[in-house]
């Protein structure tokens, strides 16, 4: 089994730390009076937390700071009016948020497709250039996020609010965090042809975000429900989905390794023990951030209804969600559990998460049932 590790120039790592500091420092300098100290705190962790990241993972050093450039650029053509979208050929075909949706989608659907040209016919090219495309999608996703996030400043600063607040954003958030996610472990195993499958994934979520923009006009900004003003809403909902991402990439890793068990393209995947390895690393992560999303959930329902924990649907099934992937992990790590019946564990465990996800939403009513489709 090969892993990659990453190794950072200190030079370069020192340049983007420097970056971030002074990104924050502009934050502060023209937000400082209108954030609480909650939001503060925020500010300070997400910087520290990217700086962290940047070291562990240098492709960062890169990303992240093209897609905050490509964002100010996106501002700066806004000029503090909303109209100019429609105005300015770079916002209305490039940098506005819907358009940077749109960009998102088609790239992730042609990444999908030539990583499937590449496994299929072994061609390193095709795999290589999925994987630039894949890298340009989850950009559009986040220049999308951000620029959505100031757009709903320039409708109203009472509309103003981070853009993880309805099923077409957090869709959004979800094609990201699992493409980066994969990019990550596709470097670190030198693994590109496991996109195959895991794009599969992002490519269905990209089909709900396009239906759900063009049959209930889910694009729109729409304000904040009383519920959800609140700076929890800042750090549970990211925690939350990036525990999402994980597990569905865990999912689509466990389908590979499926196949590659029946002999079906077997010969064109990474070795089964590679793979079982990195869904297990998936699930790993992705519990650990679905722990603290919950934990951090039962707080705000603490500040916001009184109580910890209510047994609303949504609660009760995310619960179900974190157990099922605790026995999971116990039987790995504890009893030794390995093979196939762990794969088929972790394709259920997707749909059970699918289900506490959406499937409440559409079919259960309780205290988060603005959550509705």
């Amino acid at each position: 089994m090969k892993t990659i590790e990453p190794t950072p120039t200190p030079r370069a790592f020192l340049s983007f730390a420097t970056l971030l500091v002074g990104v924050c420092g502009i934050i502060a300098w023209r937000y400082l009076p209108q954030m609480d100290s909650y939001e503060q705190g925020i500010l300070l962790a997400s910087t520290a937390g990217l700086i962290w990241l940047g070291w562990r993972w240098p492709a960062q050093q890169v990303f992240l700071p093209v897609c905050a450039t490509l964002a100010w650029l996106a501002t700066g053509l806004y000029a503090g009016d909303l109209a100019r979208a429609q105005q300015s050929f770079w916002l209305k075909y490039v940098l506005a948020s819907q358009s940077a949706v749109m960009w998102m989608c088609v790239l992730f659907v042609l990444a999908t497709l030539l990583y499937w040209i590449g496994l299929l016919r072994r061609s390193i090219t095709a795999l290589s250039i999925a994987s630039g495309l894949t890298w340009a999608a989850a950009a559009a996703a986040l220049v999308a996020l951000l620029v959505r996030w100031h757009e709903s400043w320039l409708i109203g600063p009472d509309i103003g609010h981070i853009p993880v607040s309805n099923l077409y954003e957090v869709f959004i958030l979800f094609c990201l965090i699992t493409a980066l996610l994969y990019l990550f472990y596709e470097a670190r195993f030198q693994a590109r042809n496991l996109g195959a499958f895991v794009l599969l994934v992002i490519c269905a979520a990209v089909g709900f975000i396009v239906w759900y923009s063009l049959d209930r006009q889910a694009h729109e900004i729409q304000p904040l429900i009383p519920a959800l003003q609140s700076w929890w809403m800042k750090i549970h909902v990211p925690a939350n989905f990036v525990g999402y991402g994980a597990f569905a990439l865990a999912a689509m890793l466990a389908v590979a390794q499926l196949l590659a068990r029946h002999g079906i393209l077997a010969s064109r995947l990474p070795s089964i023990e590679t793979l079982d390895e990195v869904m297990y690393r998936a699930i790993a992560v992705g519990f650990l951030f679905f722990t603290i999303a919950t934990v951090l959930g039962a707080m705000w329902a603490a500040d916001a209804w009184g109580g910890y924990w209510s047994w609303d649907p949504k609660e009760t099934w995310a619960l179900i969600v974190w157990l099922n992937y605790a026995a999971w992990l116990h039987v790995r790590l504890v009893k030794g559990w390995r093979g196939a019946i762990l794969a088929w564990w972790a394709v259920v465990g997707l749909l059970v998460t699918i289900f506490a996800f959406v499937g409440v939403n559409m079919f259960l009513s309780g205290l988060h049932s603005y959550g509705k489709l």
